[in-house]
């Protein structure tokens, strides 16, 4: 990691700034995949598996006697794990589920607001370097929650033509009525647009690499909905003197080894702990077996050193973490002030991974800065808020006159005259 000792505030942009990848090649090679799966339906994902994933199917449903083969693989282990995750998880976002309220906003005059699943919803769920089959979890409860309908999932096939065990399972855990081997922008455009064997949907969920991502901006533009614009994981470190610096390597590690292309950054008011951390870093990494992507992504990364946890506070802010782990004694304290992060993580006990995987928060988060301005996938991302009101005689006379005189300076008079003709006959 690249060390930087107490920065002016002119740096702070520069020093924080995200890597950026030249798109317009990637969108014209997206754009054609997307173009053909809404051309040619399944026949073109069976030529985009056959072609990406180096395999040739015969159908791309997952059937029922493959689910009950994978639920025999997974480890009593793994299933009492998962089964575990899936109840904290399930805990925490079913708080979120608000009765409806009915507010009188003026006597005869009621309003509320209800919440409504959407119908059909996709879950994009990556294979590759590893199958992400807590993202199911994190995405299907909710989604199960909410009330939608139909939850479709889409996951790449390996070499065999199968989806990892663990996948099927997870799936079938949290209510996901539709399993599909597909993966890459293909599978996105399948779900956006419907082909003969794949339902369309109506908002699509999940991360995946730059294709994927790319896929999902491109269908947005069609008018689908998506979770959030996404980039690559990443995490940052506050630190103060209290942090120990083998806890902080490894959280640095735990999400660097997402791939070459993640991103962390450490911030620290202790001018010693950054050589600390390397001599952690350089330990720790002799025992993992995705060092080699690490090692890209620790190339990216930097650590700062301030004079004070107000500017270190102010640095952090302005990064707009997708993860943010507060090292320190005080972090409740700090932690009051953050305005921008996707999660956040508190003390010296509190690893990222526990949100990742089991805590019952939701891993997927805002990244590339945009927490600032976005929340994570929530049960709320799965429903529309449909609002509804009721007027009684009484509320139509206390309110009507406001609305004729507001809809005739505007100059619409049929507004008006859709109260004053009530009015009367009912006033």
């Amino acid at each position: 990691m690249k060390v930087v000792r107490y920065p002016e505030k002119s740096e702070y942009a520069s020093l924080l700034a995200r890597p950026v990848m030249d798109s317009s090649t990637l969108e014209s090679a997206v754009q054609t995949v997307l173009s053909e799966v809404k051309r040619r339906g399944d026949a073109a994902l069976f030529e985009y598996t056959s072609r990406f994933d180096g395999v040739q199917l015969n159908k791309l449903e997952v059937s029922e006697e493959e689910k009950q083969v994978a639920a025999n693989q997974v480890s009593p282990a793994l299933k009492e794990a998962m089964q575990l995750a899936a109840a904290n998880i399930r805990r925490f976002h079913q708080a979120q589920v608000q009765p409806v309220e009915i507010i009188e906003t003026m006597p005869g005059i009621q309003c509320w607001r209800k919440s409504v699943g959407i119908e059909k919803v996709g879950l994009y769920i990556p294979g590759g370097t590893a199958p992400l089959f807590s993202t199911i979890l994190m995405l299907g409860i909710p989604a199960s929650i909410a009330g939608c309908k139909e939850i479709v999932l889409c996951s790449p096939p390996d070499k065999t033509g199968k989806l990892h065990p663990a996948i099927i399972y997870a799936a079938s855990l949290v209510g996901v009525t539709r399993i599909f081997k597909v993966g890459g922008a293909q599978a996105i455009a399948a779900m956006a647009y419907g082909t003969e064997t794949m339902p369309q949907v109506f908002k699509i969920f999940g991360p995946g690499n730059q294709y994927v991502t790319c896929a999902k901006q491109l269908v947005q533009r069609d008018g689908l909905a998506i979770d959030m614009p996404a980039g690559p994981s990443e995490v940052a470190v506050f630190a103060d003197a209290t942090a120990n610096p083998a806890y902080v390597a490894a959280d640095l590690l735990s999400q660097a080894e997402h791939g070459a292309d993640s991103q962390v950054l450490l911030v620290t008011t202790d001018e010693n702990l950054p050589e600390k951390v390397s001599e952690a870093l350089k330990k720790q990494l002799e025992q993992l077996s995705r060092a080699q992507l690490a090692e890209k992504a620790l190339q990216n990364s930097s650590a700062i050193v301030v004079s004070t946890k107000e500017e270190a506070l102010e640095i952090l802010n302005l990064y707009a973490a997708e993860h943010l782990i507060l090292a320190s004694d005080q972090a409740k304290e700090i932690a009051d002030k953050v305005v921008n992060a996707g999660s956040v993580f508190l003390g010296h006990l509190t690893p990222e991974s526990v949100g990742d995987y089991a805590s019952g928060t939701n891993h997927t988060l805002p990244t590339n800065g945009y927490a600032k301005a976005y929340s994570g996938v929530s049960v709320d991302s799965f429903v529309r808020k449909i609002t509804f009101q009721e007027l009684s005689p009484g509320g139509l006379k206390a309110i009507g006159p406001a609305v004729v005189e507001m809809a005739s300076a505007e100059g619409l008079d049929a507004h008006a005259k859709a109260v004053t003709i009530r009015m009367q006959n009912h006033v």
